[in-house]
């Protein structure tokens, strides 16, 4: 629980939608064309959690909200500056560049899991989307399957520099980035 000198910043769904992202993510990624079943549905699971995340972000608690995350160009530039600087104004819920990285992931998980949908319909012929494709299209299923897996790798690369992003902050700030994605609490007062 947290004391007095610390706010919730991450509501209950962020936190779940976070850890649930991760753990989806991580299973597509390892099961990739070996385990074609598990794969399909762990992508399905990140689709519906973009979509109701998404959703949060319009509707859901303050820090959750897209309104309170999302910066200019110039924002984030100044901000990975200041970074690099080991200056870095410190935000109770995302930070310019934090923020836009929630966007890129989000952008880049969509189009995979979508182009994944179209994939498994094209070349399986099953799913929700498998009455649009005959047996004949492989060039669908060839530019589905690039597209898919340019961007899966592409969210990987993200996830690196995410986490980087993460660990660079908890030590200019002296603070666990972690923990607070997982308490839901970071140390301070509301901004």
């Amino acid at each position: 629980m947290a004391n007095s000198s610390q706010t919730r910043v991450w509501d209950p769904l962020v936190i779940f939608f976070h850890w649930s992202l991760v753990s989806a993510f991580v299973i597509t990624y390892i099961t990739e064309d070996d385990f074609l079943t598990i794969h399909s549905w762990a992508g399905y699971l990140i689709l519906a959690l973009l979509v109701i995340r998404i959703i949060w972000g319009f509707i859901g608690t303050r820090y959750a909200r897209f309104s309170n995350f999302v910066y200019s160009r110039k924002n984030i530039m100044q901000f990975l500056k200041d970074t690099l600087r080991f200056k870095a104004k410190r935000y109770l819920g995302h930070n310019p560049a934090g923020g836009a990285m929630v966007i890129l992931l989000m952008i880049s998980l969509l189009i995979t899991s979508i182009t994944g949908v179209f994939l498994l319909g094209a070349e399986e012929h099953i799913g929700p989307v498998a009455h649009w494709f005959t047996q004949t299209e492989s060039f669908w299923s060839n530019a589905l399957e690039e597209v898919h897996e340019f961007f899966a790798n592409f969210t990987l690369f993200l996830v690196f520099i995410h986490v980087a992003g993460v660990l660079v902050e908890s030590l200019i700030h002296k603070e666990n980035l972690v923990s607070s994605m997982l308490t839901g609490f970071k140390p301070g007062k509301t901004e």
